[in-house]
């Protein structure tokens, strides 16, 4: 601001003008004021805060659903949605470009003539004054001296003048006058960035809103079918818009957000996509992405190629293609359904396409499935969160400890199973997991649940599971079923173990045969007994399965609540070995009925069988009506581009310039201008004319006073009083 004030002349008024109209000015004196100029460029850097912190441009439900409809609205009325486009923003702009111009009117002429100025108006008297100063005399004559120390004083790097004025010489001299040139790049940088600023804005796209009535698009359809009045012509001086072009595909169309809708902006070319190439680190962030595009020029009909990586853009027609992200282009999928309700177990085979939909008609009810996402690769950080170390205090679901808040516990342990695919941990140990899908599953009601399944088993606590994740909302993380790998590294023995459980026949059959296993010989006392364990073992099941209400430990745990606490422990211990026991028999009942041969009674089976068995009582939170595991896909890769046209540009690159030959001319050079006036020196008791040598005055001054200059005077004092 310092800079701003010395331009100015030391005066932060504005320029005063003759008008019978007082409020005409003293509104130009206002708008020509630095304390203006000082008051918008404040009011900028608020604005250009708020601009970084609230992220622009996003879609609107997005700002209502981070500051809710009150304040969705005051934040809209204000424009903080797109601040560097917002109405009052512009303004504030363009008054600053006219006051600062103003203010460069009315000091720049005085600055120029004064870089002109000798200062030779000076007189004797007058350098006495100077606060750095200096006399001797010198035995030469006045013309002698005059040459001899103007010789010296152009060996320091000033520019000389003499002149002959009341009978002596007067030696005048400057150095750094081009510092004022440093105030005027300044102030003349302010200007041009500002018009930069505001020819790359939305200006021209809302010149052409309100005198051509061009609109934003808001509804869905081909682009190439959108009438006129929603797209922008190839005439458009500036834009800055995206396009999504899949593998294999073209586009000559960008499309630019707005705050109620889209813009389709024609390009004079169109963009082919050859082939995407994506290569990542060991973490799985992008390492490099580029495409290859083919650019085929409407006027000519001339191709070019190119490929285009990120901070590498293309430039055709003073249209800027930068590589900005990339997108899933469309990859088709294969799916293996499993139904997730009732007695049925048989699987069935959909496929579908990425952003596309998908009818599920072997669901029960009408569902629609929304494919919105495919990854090939996912890379996680595997490092156990479960192994002995770590699992210190674990709550075991099979145990039902039973105190006042067995079911608060029960329900927390179910995070083990239920929450993050691949728990963090202090260590890393980064893994490809494999390709995953992600997928809406939308009713006839509209309403929608969203879920990711991973297409192979990951190795989780020791044992390779299929993570299958659900969320309700957006904004939540996914919360993950983690369903064991059988023999053939499949679900199907899961599917038809949750089948069988779901069949009340299929349920009494495996309590009978538990029974008969468990218990033989042939007394009454055996009989009874058998009879006796049947019943329970039909009723742990029955438990176990559940109802509306609930199901899995859920249920377990609100049967053993209902009896006395003093028996609670030993009961659970019972029922779980009972309900153990049972679902063994349930799942070789299972497997008989389809053909299967018995599962051999191992470590190996029974540690499936446990991690069946919690994946069972935790599909009770995962409410969907099938499961789709991945079984194939084609993947076609997606590039997105930044498409801009910024005339802009190389006048913000000027006004850079010129801010920088402006500061550094402020700071490092320094204006300095010196006097000598050298008259004769007269004797005593003789007149002037009858002196003989010569009597030197010297002065200097400085804009700034500092101890360099301090010392350089001292120095231009010595070197030139030599000649004494």
């Amino acid at each position: 601001m310092t800079s701003s004030t010395e331009m100015a002349g030391g005066n932060t008024e504005g320029i005063r003008i003759k008008t019978q109209r007082r409020w005409l000015g003293d509104a130009v004196e206002l708008v020509s004021s630095m304390r203006f100029a000082i008051s918008l460029l404040t009011l900028i850097a608020i604005a250009s805060v708020i601009g970084t912190v609230l992220k622009q441009n996003d879609p609107m439900p997005n700002y209502v659903n981070q500051f809710g409809p009150f304040w969705f609205e005051v934040f809209n009325k204000l424009g903080l949605y797109a601040v560097y486009s917002a109405w009052w923003f512009l303004m504030i702009m363009g008054f600053l470009v006219l006051s600062t111009s103003l203010c460069i009117a009315r000091n720049a002429p005085k600055m120029l003539k004064d870089v002109r100025s000798w200062r030779d108006n000076v007189r004797e008297q007058s350098l006495r004054n100077f606060h750095h100063k200096a006399e001797w005399n010198a035995a030469a004559p006045v013309a002698e001296l005059a040459a001899y120390l103007a010789q010296r004083v152009r060996a320091n790097g000033y520019k000389v003048k003499l002149v002959e004025k009341d009978g002596a010489t007067l030696l005048t001299a400057k150095q750094g006058a081009a510092n004022k040139w440093g105030y005027i790049f300044a102030h003349a940088a302010i200007v041009i960035i500002c018009i930069g600023g505001l020819l790359d804005s939305d200006l021209p796209i809302r010149f052409q809103q309100w005198v051509f009535g061009k609109q934003p698009f808001t509804g869905n359809g081909v682009i190439a079918q959108i009438p006129e009045r929603y797209r922008l012509g190839i005439g458009n001086p500036t834009f800055r818009g995206n396009t999504l072009i899949p593998e294999g595909s073209s586009s000559s169309t960008a499309i630019i957000p707005q705050q109620n809708g889209v813009m389709i902006q024609d390009l004079p070319f169109t963009i082919h996509l050859k082939r995407f190439v994506i290569d990542f680190y060991s973490t799985g962030m992008p390492k490099l992405f580029a495409s290859d595009v083919v650019v085929r020029d409407h006027e000519t009909g001339k191709d070019i190629t190119a490929t285009i990586k990120v901070n590498q853009p293309l430039i055709y027609k003073g249209v800027a293609i930068y590589q900005s992200s990339f997108e899933d282009g469309g990859s088709k999928l294969k799916l293996t359904g499993y139904p997730m309700s009732g007695k049925q177990a048989k699987s069935f085979e959909i496929a579908g396409e990425v952003n596309g939909s998908t009818p599920l008609t072997q669901a029960a009810g009408a569902y629609t499935v929304e494919w919105s996402g495919f990854r090939p690769f996912n890379v996680e950080n595997m490092a156990v969160a479960g192994t002995a170390g770590n699992a210190k205090g674990a709550i075991d679901a099979r145990a039902v400890n039973v105190d006042k808040s067995l079911n608060r516990k029960l329900i927390d342990d179910l995070d083990k199973h239920l929450g993050s695919g691949a728990k963090s941990a202090n260590t890393k140990d980064l893994k490809n997991v494999g390709p995953s899908v992600q997928y809406k599953l939308r009713d006839k009601t509209g309403q929608a649940r969203e879920y990711m399944n991973y297409m192979q088993p990951i190795q989780l606590d020791g044992a390779y599971v299929f993570l299958a994740g659900m969320r309700d909302q957006p904004d939540q993380p996914f919360r993950y079923l983690r369903i064991p790998a059988d023999e053939d590294d499949s679900v199907a023995d899961w599917v038809r173990m949750r089948a069988a459980l779901a069949d009340p026949a299929l349920r009494a059959e495996a309590a009978q045969r538990y029974s008969r296993h468990a218990i033989s010989g042939a007394r009454e006392t055996s009989e009874q007994l058998r009879m006796q364990l049947q019943q329970s073992a039909q009723k742990g099941l029955d438990i176990f399965a559940g109802d509306d209400k609930a199901s899995g430990y859920i249920a377990v745990s609100r049967f053993l609540e209902k009896l006395p606490p003093e028996e609670q422990t030993k009961a659970a211990d019972i029922f779980m070995k009972i309900l153990n026991g049972s679902m063994w028999e349930l799942w070789q009942t299972a497997r008989e009925k389809d053909g299967l041969k018995a599962a051999p009674s191992d470590e190996k089976n029974a540690r499936y069988l446990q991690l069946a068995i919690n994946a069972l009582a935790d599909a009770a939170f995962y409410p969907a009506p099938v499961l789709l595991q991945l079984s194939g896909f084609e993947e076609i890769k997606a590039s997105v581009f930044q498409v801009t046209r910024s005339p802009g540009k190389k006048v913000v690159y000027l006004g850079c310039l010129f801010l920088v030959l402006g500061v550094f001319s402020m700071l490092y050079i320094r204006e300095r201008r010196l006097w000598i006036w050298i008259r004769p020196q007269a004797k005593e008791g003789a007149d002037a004319a009858q002196s003989e040598g010569s009597h030197a005055l010297m002065a200097m001054s400085t804009q700034r006073k500092t101890l360099d200059f301090e010392k350089e005077f001292e120095q231009m004092k010595a070197r030139l009083s030599q000649s004494a």
